[in-house]
């Protein structure tokens, strides 16, 4: 269980190096938010998105009980602004000059795998603590 949570870690972590460039976008071009809703409202949950998965990665790797906390609170945000844990995989068609459809069928592998994260979370979660 503990290897699970680890590799659950660096699954966070692996998003926080993907998203790094984006926060540092956001950061520096807040006045260039659109002022569509939808746009303000992505910019406004990734900001604390991105520190939370510090939380939660850090939690995960010392299996402390305010990583799986953090997860559970990070959980709804992650599927209104996409960031999925696997969800580096979607990156694959691009490298690997694929369609259109591949992008499609791995984007939602990734935000069902987000769920079996969410149930093997609880479920470790439960067992340990």
């Amino acid at each position: 269980m503990k290897n699970t949570g680890r590799f659950f870690a660096l699954l966070d972590l692996i998003s926080i190096f993907l998203l790094a460039r984006q926060f540092w976008q956001i950061l520096t071009h807040l006045n260039e938010i659109p002022d569509q809703i939808l746009s303000q409202a992505k910019v406004i949950l990734l900001l604390p998105l991105f520190v939370s998965l510090f939380i939660s990665a850090i939690g995960l790797i010392l299996f402390k009980k305010f990583g799986f906390i953090a997860y559970y609170i990070q959980f709804p945000f992650r599927l209104i602004v996409w960031v999925f844990s696997i969800g580096f995989i979607t990156f694959l068609p691009e490298m690997l000059s694929l369609g259109e459809r591949w992008f499609d069928i791995l984007f939602r592998i990734c935000f069902i795998a987000e769920f079996f994260r969410l149930y093997f979370t609880i479920k470790i979660h439960r067992s340990v603590f």
